[in-house]
């Protein structure tokens, strides 16, 4: 079955990156020109490369390549899927530039440089299910269509790139819960996930992260889950402003699915030396309620998986529980469990249109704030982005969760 869904998958990415080509290179260019030759290696370097950067940090080589392989193989990712995009739409407006371009030169002849063109296979031959047009037309047409697609699909990329590289902005939501004392009225939670440090976003990105975090001055910080893409060896520089995180009740931690990718145990470890408190699957009471926090559902690979009871088992149910989950879909357990509020990321908001439609199939909140009989969820998209270093239509956030009391 494995063996089928691969090859289905394979076929499907053949045939996108065919249609890409046919559109932006062989009906835009002469045949045997330099024009095409350049554009046909575009598109067979660009998949080599994706592939490469997904295989790359397991096939063990070294971490310089790997970063050298990521930037450009991710990216292509991200272009290509916006290529799809807008030059399926230009199929709507080709017929229409076509008529426009058919009108403009109803009246004249066809001139010398259509028979040339006609001559030397430009354009090449019109596919069967279109009329049969002069070919120097059909060139104008595929040209403006597929320049306009190239120009589109280019700028939203590098929009979502620079929306990533400039760091997550902070956002502020004030949520009430019915047990919360008095006293913790207006206790201040920052919440962040995904910053997915590794070959794209390194150190610099985490000093981004960590100086906006520490300008909000929480009462708590949050980091729940997919902090890194990488080994400890390879990211210990990476991570290491991570150590400066400043918050009145500390800085805690709770596996995501990535750090199961990247040597989880080692990374438990690791983020203690920097500071962070784990919470693998416990809870700590702190003044005004319990926080806890249960490993991501991945960790069941090594036996390391969720484990409610263990993290919420036997405590005072008259006191307030806050939970971190890394992934939305532990919710349910959360429920069962009287948790009042659940902080988890894992989504990425969708990261990229139109992924946030394949987010609402596996997760019941993919993001802000949701109620789930009387336990709250919240997901934030995250601070970073896996892959691509690209968001469009669900920007980063490190939300700043203000507890309020219903008592006060």
């Amino acid at each position: 079955m494995a063996v089928v869904v691969g090859v289905v998958v394979l076929g499907i990415f053949g045939g996108l990156h065919w249609y890409v080509w046919r559109r932006l290179v062989r009906d835009t260019t002469v045949r045997g020109s330099v024009g095409r030759r350049v554009g046909t290696g575009v598109l067979i370097a660009g998949p080599v490369l994706l592939v490469g950067a997904f295989v790359a940090e397991s096939a063990g080589i070294p971490f310089l390549l790997i970063q050298i392989i990521a930037w450009p193989g991710y990216l292509w990712g991200a272009l290509f899927i916006y290529l799809v995009l807008w030059l399926l739409a230009g199929e709507l407006v080709r017929p229409l530039v076509r008529r426009w371009s058919a009108r403009s030169d109803s009246s004249a002849s066809r001139t010398p440089e259509d028979v040339l063109i006609a001559a030397t296979g430009g354009a090449d031959a019109a596919p069967r299910d279109e009329p049969e047009v002069p070919v120097s037309r059909r060139l104008f047409v595929s040209r403006a269509v597929g320049g306009a697609a190239a120009l589109a699909a280019v700028s939203t990329v590098g929009y979502g790139t620079h929306s990533v590289l400039s760091g997550p902005q902070v956002k502020r939501l004030t949520i009430p819960l019915a047990n919360l004392p008095r006293a913790a009225h207006g206790f201040r939670i920052a919440v962040v996930s995904d910053i997915h440090l590794g070959p794209i976003l390194g150190r610099g990105f985490a000093e981004r992260v960590v100086e906006t975090i520490n300008g909000t001055q929480p009462d708590l910080i949050a980091i729940v889950g997919d902090l890194v893409d990488g080994s400890v060896e390879h990211l210990r520089s990476a991570v290491e402003p991570l150590a400066r995180l400043r918050a009145r009740h500390g800085a805690y931690f709770v596996t995501g699915n990535h750090e199961y990718f990247s040597g989880a145990e080692q990374w438990m470890d690791h983020v203690q030396e920097l500071g962070l408190r784990l919470l693998a699957n416990s809870r700590t009471e702190l003044p005004f309620f319990d926080l806890a926090g249960v490993n991501d559902i991945q960790g069941k690979r090594i036996g390391q998986g969720p484990d409610f009871g263990a993290a919420l088992g036997n405590r005072d149910l008259t006191r307030t529980a806050v939970l971190l989950a890394h992934q939305p879909v532990q919710i349910h357990d959360a429920v069962e469990f009287g948790v009042d509020l659940q902080l988890s990321g894992h989504t990425h908001g969708g990261q990229v249109w139109p992924g946030n439609f394949l987010a609402e199939l596996a997760n019941p909140t993919v993001a802000g704030l949701e109620r789930y009989g009387d336990t709250q969820l919240y997901v934030t998209r995250g601070a970073g982005a896996w892959g691509p270093p690209v968001r469009v239509g669900a920007p980063s956030d490190i939300t700043v969760v203000e507890l309020a009391s219903k008592q006060a």
